[in-house]
């Protein structure tokens, strides 16, 4: 009997531990690539944005860009519902782009209008480049605004070697620039950015990475169960005894 019990206790922990391993990998504001986004070229990223709250939607977010890496070029796709303002800031340093000075970039873009409901995310696709070649990630800092007015900043960057921060700020990983016609040539293409549409392979890992902490989930879920359908099992056993 208290075998039993013991085994319907540890399936339930083990069902509650799944979950909340699993749980973080949906929890915050993130970017990730469509295709690549390789050094010196251009990439449409997708800033990924979910809705944390049971009792407010999100209307509104606001992605701040790294000043100290610039983008020239920053192109909002259109998002059903909700608008896009782009605002720009003057530079400290002039950039030199296919031959001409650039004395401003974009600092920031808002989208308001749009809602985002409990327990359904939203992505703002944006066309980026040139992307810089002298580092090998880009940090963009984002604030999320609920519709009862709270506001969560998801601006702290990670540091090497220590645990993910609690509100971790949007972080974009560049590949190696590229030689071919859509890698480093695209950079040097003066009216349309080259924004590549093929599922990437660090794409590709982060679903199978998801798929695999679904199942994960819901396996430890089916323990959790059985074990406490043992336990009332065994429990009736005793009391019909």
């Amino acid at each position: 009997m208290n075998s039993v019990r013991r085994f319907a206790v540890a399936g339930s922990v083990a069902a509650a531990t799944v979950l909340l391993a699993t749980a973080p990998a949906f929890a915050h504001v993130s970017v990730q690539p469509q295709g690549a986004a390789a050094k010196g070229g251009y990439a449409t990223v997708n800033f990924k944005v979910p809705n944390e709250r049971d009792n407010a939607s999100t209307t509104q977010l606001e992605v701040n860009f790294p000043m100290d890496h610039p983008l020239a070029s920053v192109m909002p796709q259109p998002v059903p519902g909700w608008t896009a303002t782009v605002t720009k800031s003057k530079l400290a340093k002039p950039l030199t782009v296919h031959g001409k000075q650039i004395n401003e970039a974009v600092s920031k873009v808002t989208w308001t209008g749009g809602k985002i409901a409990p327990g359904q995310f939203q992505q703002f696709p944006l066309s980026i480049g040139a992307l810089p070649t002298d580092t090998d990630q880009l940090v963009f800092k984002a604030i999320q605004t609920y519709s009862n007015k709270e506001v969560v900043r998801w601006i702290e960057e990670q540091k090497k070697g220590a645990e993910e921060p609690e509100n971790p700020a949007p972080t974009l990983a560049l590949t190696a620039a590229e030689d071919d016609e859509h890698g480093a040539a695209a950079a040097s293409h003066d009216d349309k950015p080259a924004a590549t549409a093929t599922t990437s392979t660090a794409a590709g890992s982060k679903s199978s990475s998801d798929n695999t902490a679904r199942v994960l989930g819901i396996a430890g879920i089916v323990i959790g169960v059985a074990g406490v359908a043992f336990g009332v099992l065994a429990g009736r056993r005793r009391s019909n005894a």
